[in-house]
């Protein structure tokens, strides 16, 4: 019944084109209704327990994600001229919108514990301008004395500032960022270096850039993709129908994304890219079948429907495999993922519809006079791969057992790579090594105490929990603790402020820096600080009711395997000397919420490729109506994905958000090649049970086809290796590398299987070999 769809598209070419653009309009129409998210916090579930625990945590304690900006100056900022200038970034940088100007951390916003007369007395850290070099330098003393203050308010050797901007929200970080950066070339000296760092900067800058790079990549994906198609068959009228497949395809998936009232993520912004060289291969099937029977047939139609019959239930296949490849990300507990291989699964299905109508009705609308002439010269030149595959085809076949044993060794050496792999990402990672927000991670974690901000929450059952000095000790031993670990520069907390208070108290004496065993000294101090200093100072650290504390962590490095092993060192410490009575603890923060969702996309691609192989495979078993052959059909994809990714752990690159969804899109593709070739073997070997010969035509007509194909994918991901994002840059490399294995293991090692395979089905049709079951000259026993 669906073959009658093609019959009918050839016979009423013109209302056909007519309905398909008709279509595609209507989608198209959808697109000003885009809506953009470049926030990875919603790659959770809304309703995700980390999610809801950091939504609560920054309610309950008034925090904000926020930006990191350092000023550094080699010369030493602690001058009375280079204050002035940092006093004045700060003032506008408290106006600009979206900035929560109260929790702004810097000079001339935070306060310092000093005592004065032997009272205690809370000030501004700058709370004037200083007039002279002594000034100045007691500025920098008086920070590098407090522990609360050192090295985050300064660098230890007095050549940076850092001012901690709160933001309203993530999605404003870029906007925020821009307006610092434009104050920061008004207000400094050439000599004074501004720095943006943090995760919304870095997280929100992506998404921007993003869209950018799509809006470049996109389009040169497409020229790449048509100039290789003019390459390979040289006239295009005949391969503008292929171009508006991809096309078409893309409004059809992109519009109806956005009709249905989807945001456009990080992922799905991609699916142009995924989607064009994927659209475009069983029209290049086709239209390498049809130039290759044309010359000997000499009538468009005949041809054309002789094509579609030969290829009309390989393609269905293909494309339903691919489409289940991208469709098994629904396993993936990550939403944005869920909806980008969702509609990569129908715009790949929207293809194939596209394929079978489109093609067919463009072809009968190309006067019959054209083909004539241009297929004169064809055959004159078949063309390149018309010379070198049938060679190709010959040697591996003679060459079979050899093949075999260097696939054997290969694939052991993939499995070894793959047990090398380490599980990391960073969302700074994800720009280039010279750029900006790379450049000033390194510098910034190198001066401060961390950008990279995550939170223990110490929760208790009672009101006044927070205050009894055995939890109170407890906060501090944890930041001790954390500490130790490399990738933890500083920690606060309300213990460092009842610290803080204690030392003052005794004439600054380091020795008293430490939590009160009384609990009523211990609130005497709380009491002072409070009377002393603002209604707001402690708000960041303790709940109204003492009920709720929030340890901050700054991270210097923000990779998931750092944030993890913190964890677990914190972790394995709670478990070795347990918590007070009525008090738990738990992680929250972005570094923390990064390295969750990430987690979760592992998992989430495991189970995906897990559960697309299973159903391919069930399909191949369906399509071939065997489990041996079906088995077989999955070899290419197999060893695609244990050399790719073996490779990946040999080299010591870190398994990452890109490769991690590389591995769910290899499903469908890496097992095309494979069903073309068999099913098309199988076909021939139908006609003449001549293992030779059939394996010798499988090196023309559809081995140009496989060939074809597999340079249009590989080609068709490359313009993303012009990309200054590293992800774009990781999918192209990676994708055109698991598809060239995949072509290559098509080619190299199924003609040896498909031989054997040959022999048991001919022995079994007929009890005993074929005549041409003898071994042709040259071939391995």
């Amino acid at each position: 019944m669906a073959f009658n769809v093609v019959s009918y598209s050839m016979d009423r070419p013109r209302s056909t084109v007519l309905l398909l653009v008709l279509i595609t309009l209507g989608l198209g129409l959808q697109f000003p209704r885009i809506h953009i998210d470049t926030d990875p916090e919603n790659m959770l579930e809304s309703h995700q327990p980390d999610r809801e625990t950091y939504r609560r945590a920054k309610k309950d304690f008034g925090i904000r994600d926020m930006l990191v900006v350092g000023i550094v100056d080699e010369r030493g900022v602690f001058r009375p001229e280079t204050l002035i200038r940092v006093k004045k970034v700060i003032d506008r940088i408290l106006e600009i919108p979206g900035v929560i100007t109260d929790d702004v951390i810097s000079l001339t916003t935070t306060n310092n514990v000093t005592s004065a007369g032997g009272m205690l007395q809370i000030r501004r850290v700058m709370d004037s301008l200083p007039a002279t070099q002594t000034e100045a330098d007691a500025i920098q003393q008086a920070i590098n004395a407090n522990p609360l203050l050192e090295e985050k308010l300064s660098s230890r050797d007095g050549k940076g500032i850092a001012i901690y901007v709160p933001i309203s929200q993530k999605d404003q970080a870029h906007r925020i960022g821009a307006a610092i950066e434009s104050i920061a070339h008004t207000e400094l000296q050439p000599q004074q270096k501004l720095y943006l760092a943090g995760l919304p900067i870095a997280e929100d800058t992506f998404g921007v850039e993003m869209f950018l790079q799509m809006a470049l990549v996109a389009p040169l994906t497409g020229f790449a993709i048509l100039a290789l198609l003019w390459i390979l068959f040289r006239k295009l009228t005949y391969i503008l129908p292929a171009m508006g497949v991809a096309l078409f395809s893309v409004v059809w998936s992109q519009g109806l994304l956005i009709g249905l009232g989807f945001t456009v993520h990080i992922m799905s912004s991609m699916i142009p890219v995924f989607l064009m060289p994927i659209a475009v291969l069983d029209a290049v099937h086709i239209l390498s079948e049809f130039y290759d029977r044309y010359p000997r047939m000499g009538d468009k139609y005949a041809t054309m429907k002789q094509t579609m019959e030969v290829l009309f239930r390989p393609m269905l296949y293909t494309s339903l495999t691919t489409a289940v490849g991208f469709a098994s990300l629904v396993f993936a507990p990550i939403p944005p993922v869920q909806v980008f291989g969702v509609f990569i699964a129908f715009g790949i299905m929207a293809a194939w519809l596209l394929t079978i109508t489109l093609i067919p009705a463009w072809t009968m609308l190309i006067r019959e006079e054209q083909f004539a002439k241009s297929f004169g010269k064809l055959r004159e030149n078949r063309g390149l791969l018309a010379a070198i595959l049938p060679p190709f085809g010959r040697l591996v076949l003679q060459r079979r057992g050899t093949v075999m044993l260097c696939a054997g060794l290969l694939f052991g050496l993939g499995i070894y790579g793959v047990t090398l792999i380490k599980v990391n990402d960073n969302p700074v990672n994800w720009f280039a090594k010279n750029h900006r927000l790379r450049i000033a991670d390194r510098e910034m974690n190198r001066l401060f105490g961390g950008t990279y901000m995550a939170y223990l929450l110490v929760e208790g059952k009672r009101k006044g929990d927070i205050k009894r000095p055995e939890v109170m000790r407890y906060l501090w031993q944890l930041q001790q603790v954390a500490t130790r670990d490399p990738a933890v520069g500083r920690t606060s907390s309300v213990a460092d402020i009842v610290a803080q208070v204690g030392s003052v108290l005794h004439d600054s004496d380091p020795k008293r820096r430490q939590i009160p065993r009384d609990a009523a000294e211990l609130s005497q101090y709380l009491m002072l600080f409070q009377m002393s200093g603002e209604p707001g100072d402690l708000a960041n650290f303790v709940d109204y009711d003492y009920r709720l504390a929030n340890i901050w962590v700054q991270m210097k490095r923000g990779d998931n395997r750092e944030m993890t092993r913190v964890e677990r060192v914190v972790g394995d410490y709670t478990r070795r000397h347990p918590l007070p009575s009525g008090v738990t603890v738990r992680w929250s923060g972005l570094t923390y919420i990064n390295m969750v969702w990430q987690h979760l996309m592992v998992i989430g691609m495991r189970n995906s490729v897990l559960g697309g192989a299973l159903v391919v495979f069930v399909l191949m078993i369906i399509l071939f109506r065997s489990i041996v052959i079906g088995f077989v059909s999955m070899l290419p994809l197999s060893f695609a994905i244990v050399l790719s990714y073996g490779l990946v752990g040999l080299v010591g690159r870190d398994y990452d958000m890109p490769i991690a969804v590389c591995s769910s899109l290899a499903i469908g593709l890496a097992v095309d090649f494979a069903i073309h070739f068999l099913q098309r073997y199988r076909a021939q070997l139908s006609v003449n049970p001549d293992r030779v010969a059939a394996n010798d035509y499988m090196f023309s007509e559809p081995g140009r086809a496989i060939t074809r194909n597999a340079l249009v994918v590989i080609l068709g991901f490359l313009p993303l290796l012009i990309s200054n994002l590293t992800p774009y840059k990781t999918v192209g490399l990676f994708f055109a590398l698991l598809m060239t294995i995949s072509v290559i293991v098509t080619l190299a090692m199924l003609p040896g299987i498909a031989w054997y395979m040959g022999h048991r089905q001919a022995r079994s049709n007929n009890g005993q070999g074929p005549p041409s079951d003898k071994e042709p000259e040259g071939v391995e026993r």
